[in-house]
């Protein structure tokens, strides 16, 4: 098996060459953001994530998680690699420094969170959950709770979770039974929550829980949900840990992967009532968890890559090892040698360098929207991260299936035996196209907020931009030449297909629903050729001056070359996918299914 070694240099170019970071940040004054302090951000990350968080994963797998009468036990060795993770600062990397932050840009706390990701996954989601909880408190809560909650959740000394989901309420929110009976100053939650991940370990001496649940007079609907926060135990007079609220897991979840991950059925009032404070205004909870669960769509997105990031690296490892084919002389060489062989190892790695490129160029809209000065220019960055963000949670997580099932095929027989590895990158990227809303879920937003309600100007403004880019790769001649070509016939599939919804989806629900996935399967494709473009026409600019590493440059034309030959023609087929319309699913009659 592998070590585990994060990309390094092609995160440096996306973060330094392809995004600019040095341009945003200086905008805002903060000159300190440099390249120099991206690379040691990211060496000293990876140290951490290859010597300590690493060597868990394989442990998180085979043992997991367990519950005994004291509460959920924690994978052996991830406490202590949790105590260097919050010892160490990363916690605090992106948030606020008003709360004890170190008020990095994000697309430095989107790179280290892709380090502990392709790391160890399942070690991975404590944190996630517990940025998101951040980030919602942060926006919606009174000042009174941020003060006291929120410094000890930057700093990684609490975590936090996400409740939303109950056993006769899936992604059907409107179907939530919790309730939160007023008393005093506080709230007693009343209820259970399913799929709860991390929600209870021994890591740390408080989880604080974001839970959804109805006031008495809640109105029906999800119009009726408020969101309150509930911690693991209540704060004394100094704001520490004090005594245990009416909060436990009763019972953890078996499933496919990411075993290292608690997922919890928790229960909230089983003595009367969990003490619980409301979380932004009343009957308007929805929208403060919304805040979470955006920021968790583009980190599961990452987990995407991450996952098939891993894989590759492990397949690569095997495929120049593992002797296969004999040549006339009577000696041997590896499988790499073979062409379908590399055909895998070539889908993975340009895969892999698109999804983390179009992750990372997300990651930075939402930087530029917060450091610009002019409102408008906010408003323009901020309807942009909307617009990425179900492309990059359902088309990251989708290619993950594709990619961490080449990891195994590539192995042959010996991806199929759990001993090698391979396999548990499969089963952990499996959930991801699955929580924080299915692929189908991300395409409906997608297609509805994001399409319709503007009648698609954010995103022909994105495909106006994409085709500049195509435009200048054909300018460029040569291989460049074709990629832009390939990129033209792309953005043209993508425009064809934008304007057939408009004209076809308001007539009926069942367009936009039966079209959904393959147009975000098309626009995923479509921008990873966008930002491997970008990275083609940088490469080629570099190399023209005698600028970076020759060698990666060279490679990274090579793979944008096959990205553009291997990817981009697959939004051809979804375009007519997408066009053939809705009639063949649904006039099928169940009882023939």
């Amino acid at each position: 098996m592998s070590d585990y070694n994060y990309p390094i240099k092609d995160a440096e170019f996306i973060i330094n060459d392809l995004i600019g970071l040095e341009r945003i940040v200086g905008q805002a004054g903060l000159e300190e953001v440099n390249s120099e302090l991206v690379s040691a951000i990211l060496e000293e990350a990876a140290r951490l994530g290859t010597e300590v968080i690493s060597p868990l994963n394989v442990v998180g797998d085979r043992e997991g998680a367990t519950l005994d009468e004291t509460g959920v036990r924690e994978t052996p060795g991830f406490a202590d690699a949790y105590r260097q993770y919050i010892e160490n600062g990363w916690s605090a990397l992106p948030f606020d420094e008003e709360y004890g932050g170190q008020g990095m840009p994000k697309i430095l706390g989107t790179a280290a969170e892709e380090i502990w990701q392709s790391a160890n996954l399942a070690f991975s989601l404590c944190p996630l959950l517990t940025h998101g909880a951040i980030d919602a408190i942060e926006k919606h809560a009174t000042e009174d709770l941020k003060q006291a909650y929120l410094p000890k959740l930057i700093s990684g000394e609490w975590t936090g979770t996400m409740n939303l989901t109950e056993p006769q309420a899936g992604s059907d929110l409107a179907a939530i039974t919790t309730k939160a009976v007023p008393e005093g100053d506080h709230y007693r939650i009343i209820g259970q929550k399913i799929y709860i991940t991390w929600g209870d370990h021994q890591m740390t001496d408080n989880v604080i829980h974001l839970v959804l649940a109805r006031l008495p007079d809640a109105p029906q609907g999800v119009r009726g949900i408020s969101l309150f926060l509930v911690p693991k135990f209540l704060l004394d007079e100094n704001g520490k840990a004090g005594g245990r609220n009416d909060v436990q897991c009763v019972s953890l979840e078996h499933k496919l992967g990411i075993h290292g991950s608690p997922t919890c059925v928790m229960m909230f009032g089983d003595k009367g009532g969990a003490e619980g404070y409301l979380v932004g205004e009343p009957h308007r909870g929805l929208m403060a968890m919304f805040t979470m669960m955006n920021a968790a769509r583009q980190s599961v997105g990452l987990q995407g890559l991450s996952a098939s990031s891993r894989s590759y690296q492990q397949a690569l490892a095997y495929a120049k090892d593992r002797l296969q084919g004999t040549r006339g002389d009577g000696s041997r060489f590896p499988i790499i040698d073979f062409p379908d062989v590399r055909r895998m190892l070539m889908l993975m790695k340009s895969g892999t360098e698109a999804m983390r490129a179009f992750a990372y160029v997300a990651a930075a809209e939402i930087d530029r929207g917060k450091l610009v000065s002019e409102p408008e220019q906010a408003a323009a960055h901020h309807a942009r991260v909307e617009l990425f963000t179900p492309i990059v949670k359902g088309w990251l997580t989708e290619m993950s299936q594709e990619l961490t099932s080449y990891g195994i095929q590539i192995h042959g027989g010996m991806g199929y035996v759990e001993e090698t590895g391979s396999a548990q990158y499969y089963r952990d990227a499996r959930i991801t196209t699955i929580y924080e809303g299915t692929t189908g879920i991300q395409a409906n937003d997608l297609m509805g907020r994001k399409t319709l309600a503007d009648n698609g100007e954010v995103l022909a403004d994105l495909l106006r931009e994409i085709q500049d880019v195509a435009e200048s790769l054909v300018a460029a001649g040569a291989k460049l030449a074709d990629i832009g070509n390939a990129l033209q016939r792309s953005v043209a599939a993508a425009l064809d297909t934008s304007q057939w919804i408009l004209d076809n989806a308001r007539n009926s629900r069942d367009v936009a629903g039966g079209a959904g996935v393959n147009f975000l399967m098309l626009l995923g494709y479509v921008c990873g050729g966008w930002v491997m473009g970008q990275s083609a026409l940088k490469a080629s600019e570099k190399l023209g001056k005698g600028a970076g590493d020759a060698a990666f440059l060279k490679a990274k034309l090579i793979t944008a070359q096959f990205y553009a030959e291997h990817f981009l023609p697959r939004a051809g087929a979804c375009m007519e996918a997408v066009k053939a319309g809705p009639e063949s699913m649904m006039d099928m009659p169940v009882e023939q299914f």
